[in-house]
């Protein structure tokens, strides 16, 4: 699955119709496949860098106890203040990948670097669609406006960044511009991989990001207009201010963290809590993690997308992931009773 484009809406509360329809279940932490294995120190950690962002009595107080914790002391804070929530909205649980990739380019435009990261243009901010993809890279909309971050050198790389919404840049003489997403235009996304199942070009076996970007440069023109297939575009902004060794920005305004944040549905799952992941596939995972980003394509009770990293292995990694399993939302104790019917 192709990891969906990252969203900055914040959600601390699950307030909306569809999380009100789940069916929700308190579970005991010797519920949790692999939970005292787990390194709950580190996961401590990553619940640290979001914790204080989150508007809500509950959570503020929770994540003012959790800074007197030692790492070797993590896992009695979590069982302490949080108890196992399972929420089932009636969906299969499928946790997919994402990752922050790296393409090569120039803060000038050249015959080789040619491919712009714009900007967003203040007027496709106003409310409903703007132009569409074919439209802002066909037309003369954006043409002498200064809106372009910089140059790429391979408009798929471009286009596989817009999905996943944040990268790293890299430039010629070995600096780099990290961006991360400033606002799309308003279209609805529209998967190019089932459009590839459609046209018999591909087996719903066969797709993945890795399988697209070659079908693409293997056909170039038939790629090029498959790329406009996809109405939704997305603007950039620049992001030097995290530093190098840290992940991407998410959903939080914050890095995300390898393996330990995802990106989950803030309609089920309040942003910043703590979620156990119990990933099944070729390689399973039993890991205490923190939802700190969102993404478009991201919708369900047992939906989630797991940061792997930086750079061209994460995203084979990423690619790769298609698994099932189950997630267990973490919420703190009184939250947790208060969700359980009142004959409970």
């Amino acid at each position: 699955m192709i990891a969906a484009l990252r969203s900055f809406l914040l959600g601390a509360v699950m307030a909306t119709s569809a999380s009100a329809e789940a069916t929700r279940s308190i579970l005991t932490f010797d519920e949790l496949d692999g939970w005292a294995e787990d390194d709950h120190g580190a996961a401590l950690s990553v619940f640290l860098n979001t914790c204080g962002d989150l508007d809500d009595p509950d959570w503020r107080a929770l994540c003012a106890v959790a800074r007197a914790y030692e790492p070797d002391a993590a896992r009695l804070f979590f069982e302490l203040f949080f108890r196992p929530v399972l929420v089932e909205d009636g969906k299969d649980a499928l946790f997919t990948g994402y990752f922050e990739p790296e393409l090569d380019g120039s803060l000038t435009r050249s015959e080789r670097f040619r491919y712009p990261i714009y900007k967003m243009p203040p007027e496709a901010r106003a409310e409903g669609p703007w132009l569409s993809r074919r439209e802002i890279l066909t037309g003369d909309s954006m043409a002498g406006r200064g809106l372009e971050i910089a140059w790429v050198d391979d408009p798929v790389e471009l286009y596989f960044l817009q999905i996943q919404g944040s990268g790293r840049i890299r430039l010629p003489d070995g600096g780099a511009v990290r961006v991360g997403y400033g606002g799309a235009n308003g279209h609805p996304y529209r998967s190019i991989g089932s459009e590839l199942i459609r046209r018999g070009a591909l087996g719903a076996h066969q797709v993945s990001a890795q399988m697209i970007r070659a079908w693409v440069r293997k056909n170039p023109e038939a790629g090029a207009e498959l790329l406009f297939h996809n109405p939704s575009y997305v603007f950039f902004r620049e992001v030097n201010r995290v530093a190098p060794e840290l992940g991407p920005l998410g959903a939080m305004n914050r890095s995300v963290t390898t393996l330990r944040s995802i990106a989950a549905d803030p309609a089920y799952t309040p942003l910043g809590a703590p979620v156990w992941v119990e990933k099944n596939g070729k390689t399973p995972l039993r890991r205490l993690m923190i939802a700190q980003d969102t993404g478009a394509a991201i919708k369900g009770a047992q939906r989630a997308d797991i940061f792997f990293g930086t750079g061209d292995k994460a995203g084979e990694a990423a690619g790769r992931l298609k698994d099932s399993g189950r997630m267990v939302l973490m919420l703190p104790i009184q939250r947790a009773y208060a969700l359980l019917p009142d004959e409970f």
